[in-house]
């Protein structure tokens, strides 16, 4: 069809929907002879099927009629002046009024255009080609060609951790070799000790050395660094990894972000001094357990229904999810590829919390953020580039080992 004739109407008492198509087809036969029989027409497939919607208030009629037509332009609009001329539907006086005649082919090179324009403008924002970020990637065989081992516990580190000023600490291997490919050279690993610090270690801390401690954003991370106390380990200044992620899968701008933000130690222990002692304040009912998470040089601290977390614990390898209300209600069981279907049909405010066996993603947290989702629990963390301010995200691992 190449236009919508739309006209609104009001008849003088109550009447159905097949009485104001009875009146179009009745009251314009033979004005204009068989040639615009309004049935002639719709069996030639000239016009549409006749839409009609209908109100009835105060013991009147009202609505709104559309009528597909592929006519031309002038018998379009003969077709709208004569069913404009319907003046009784029924028993009762009748007003039909034109309200637009609507060029559907217009109307969708329009929308054609606009999305082409989005397409483009998306397509302009991808990110470009970061030619240090490609020479990164072609040398990091060379890089983890220097990585060696330090110590009689043979501990993964970067060729400069003896002469080096600065000491960078982190957990395991694999980010002493990311941190080499962006060429921190100056990087020894505990190996992912949680009971007893490598000797090695803690005699390199007290060398004459600005010591810091480079931990993943994770409830692992809260564990190193007490291990890393514990054991007398001189520590300088704090660095994490945004929340949630490792430092083994940072980039080079986000580990030079993380460490530009590092804290002195004494500061940052008394943040976490500060957090706990205003966590301890709060009430918390025995059947909800206390989940502290820490993020970036601050604590979140969450409670959790005993049902939630008992569903936590089910959900691991069933790629399944659970939407919740405002109180913790459950709303919906649903597979982890339609959790994002069901938000955006959902109105904003109805999902507040979701638990599921999957990746939380940007596209679910930018989401989550317009439908004004207080807390999104995963299996993991992907890749984010931006982390909304309303939303919490927690994973799996952070709950089960707290």
């Amino acid at each position: 069809m190449k236009y919508d004739i739309k006209l609104r109407f009001e008849v003088e008492g109550i009447v159905e929907k097949t009485d104001v198509i009875g009146a179009i087809f009745g009251q314009t036969e033979n004005l204009f002879g068989d040639e615009f029989d309004l049935r002639e027409l719709q069996d030639k497939g000239r016009l549409g099927r006749i839409i009609v919607e209908i109100r009835t208030k105060g013991g009147k009629s009202e609505g709104e009629i559309i009528i597909p037509s592929n006519l031309d332009r002038i018998e379009t609009a003969l077709i709208a002046a004569m069913v404009e001329s319907v003046d009784k539907v029924g028993p009762y006086n009748s007003k039909f009024e034109l309200i637009e005649i609507e060029d559907i082919r217009a109307e969708k090179l329009k929308k054609i255009i606009e999305r082409a324009k989005g397409i483009l403008s998306s397509w302009s924002k991808e990110k470009s080609l970061d030619i240090k970020e490609v020479i990164n990637e072609i040398s990091s065989a060379v890089k983890v060609g220097e990585i060696t081992e330090y110590g009689p516990e043979r501990l993964p580190a970067g060729p400069d951790v003896d002469k080096d000023p600065n000491l960078i600490i982190v957990e395991g291997r694999a980010d002493v070799i990311n941190l080499l490919r962006y060429g921190y050279k100056n990087v020894i690993a505990v190996e992912g000790a949680t009971s007893r610090i490598p000797e090695t270690v803690v005699s390199l801390s007290k060398m004459k050395k600005t010591v810091i401690a480079f931990l993943d954003g994770d409830h692992g991370g809260d564990l190193i660094l007490k291990e890393l106390l514990s054991n007398n380990v001189k520590i300088d200044f704090v660095a994490r990894a945004p929340v949630g992620r490792e430092v083994e899968e940072l980039t080079g701008k986000e580990i030079a972000k993380a460490l530009s933000n590092m804290m002195p130690l004494t500061q940052y222990l008394k943040k976490i001094q500060e957090a706990e002692q205003a966590i301890a304040k709060n009430v918390i009912a025995k059947e909800e357990k206390p989940i502290q998470l820490e993020a970036t040089q601050q604590l979140v601290q969450i409670t959790l229904p005993q049902n939630v977390l008992e569903e936590i614990k089910k959900l691991p390898g069933t790629l399944e999810g659970v939407l919740y209300d405002n109180n913790w209600n459950l709303i919906e069981k649903v597979q982890v590829r339609d959790i994002i279907p069901k938000l955006e049909a959902y109105e904003d405010n109805k999902v507040a919390y979701i638990v599921f066996d999957g990746v939380i993603t940007q596209r679910l947290l930018d989401l989550a953020s317009q439908k004004n989702i207080k807390m999104i629990i995963g299996a993991r963390i992907g890749g984010i580039n931006k982390r909304p301010q309303n939303v919490d995200i927690l994973t799996f691992t952070d709950i089960i080992s707290s």
